[in-house]
């Protein structure tokens, strides 16, 4: 039997995230499945037979909230999707309440090889987003650029420089310029 969006699943999943989010946000960072299921008004057994875990449940709800917030963009060119999505990024990153799902997310970190695939399908939906940018991008006869290239040129150095605090106004517009630049597209 299938899940229905809008059902009760969806309501307790909902719950839930809003749960971890608050909790996270409040600076309980080793925040229990029993607590996140409390503050959701849903039964623990609820939560351990959907997710599993505790990591499962941060991730979801950090992968579901961050994605939600940054759309990627259809603006007609590279440079005009890169530079909106990567400034949609940038504000949330200065959101203390993304900010602190990020780092939860990233606490998450897999240790096992079942983990990093678990993780590798969470981030699945992402990538595919980022190759529809770059495909676009590749028809209109612009600069060909790899998935690769975006997350380690674009949006590591804006995660690295969230975790450590270190938001700059403009950065990522720089990152978009330099990285398109070195593809023979200068700004």
């Amino acid at each position: 039997m299938g899940q229905r969006p809008g059902g009760r699943s969806a309501r307790v999943r909902e719950a839930v995230h809003n749960a971890v989010v608050e909790l996270l946000a409040e600076g309980d960072s080793d925040v229990s499945i029993g607590e996140i299921a409390r503050r959701a008004g849903v039964n623990p057994a609820s939560v351990y037979r959907r997710w599993g875990s505790r990591d499962r449940v941060i991730m979801d709800a950090a992968v579901t909230r961050l994605r939600a917030a940054w759309p990627m963009p259809d603006t007609g060119s590279l440079r005009g999707d890169l530079r909106a999505w990567v400034a949609a990024v940038d504000q949330a990153l200065a959101s203390p309440r993304d900010a602190v799902l990020l780092r939860a997310l990233l606490a998450t970190l897999p240790t096992t090889p079942e983990q990093g695939r678990e993780r590798a399908g969470y981030l699945a939906d992402r990538v595919a987003d980022i190759q529809r940018v770059l495909d676009r991008a590749a028809d209109r006869g612009e600069c060909r650029l790899t998935v690769d290239e975006v997350l380690d040129r674009l949006i590591a150095p804006l995660y690295v420089r969230a975790l450590f605090g270190a938001t700059t106004a403009g950065h990522g517009h720089r990152l978009v310029d330099q990285l398109l630049a070195d593809h023979g597209q200068p700004g």
